[in-house]
C-alpha cells in the first residue's frame, strides 16, 4: 500500500484549493486535494509541507487531520492521510498541475475529482 498526504488548504474566504491533474499522468484530468507520497522515514506533516512546496511553491501551516482514505486505483491502491492546512508564505503557483482553482463548496460538486478525494469532499461537507 502506498502511503500519501493531501493538503486540504483553506482561505480566509473560506474557500478550499482543487488542483487539476495534467493530461497523461495516472488521472490526469481529475481533480485532486495536492500532495503527495510519504518518504521512509519521514513524518505525514514533513510529508505534506515537502509536497506542497514542490508542487506549489508555498510554506503551510499543517492543521488536524482528517479521516484517512483507503482507495485502490486497482494497478496500486493508497492510504491517503489528509490534512487541513493553510499558506503561511510563498506565492502559489502551479508546478505540477494544469491548474488552481479556489472554490467555495458550491463549485466542488462541478469538477471531476479523483475517488480518493471524494470521501475527503464529504467529510468537510457533510450536507453537500
Amino acid at each position: 500500500m502506498l502511503e500519501v498526504v493531501c493538503g486540504v488548504i483553506e482561505d480566509s474566504e473560506g474557500r478550499f484549493l482543487a488542483c487539476l491533474r495534467p493530461a497523461g499522468k495516472h488521472l490526469g484530468g481529475l481533480w485532486e486535494f495536492p500532495g503527495g507520497k510519504i518518504d521512509p522515514g519521514e513524518s505525514p506533516d514533513a510529508a505534506l509541507v515537502r509536497e506542497l512546496k514542490e508542487e506549489l511553491a508555498v510554506d503551510v501551516e499543517v492543521g488536524r487531520a482528517l479521516t484517512p482514505v483507503v482507495w485502490n486505483y486497482g494497478e496500486i491502491t493508497i492510504r491517503l492521510q489528509p490534512f487541513i492546512c493553510r499558506i503561511v508564505s510563498g506565492e502559489l503557483r502551479a508546478l505540477e498541475h494544469e491548474e488552481l482553482r479556489w472554490c467555495a463548496p458550491a463549485d466542488f460538486p462541478r469538477l471531476p475529482w479523483a475517488d480518493a478525494d471524494i470521501p475527503i469532499l464529504r467529510e468537510i461537507f457533510p450536507t453537500g
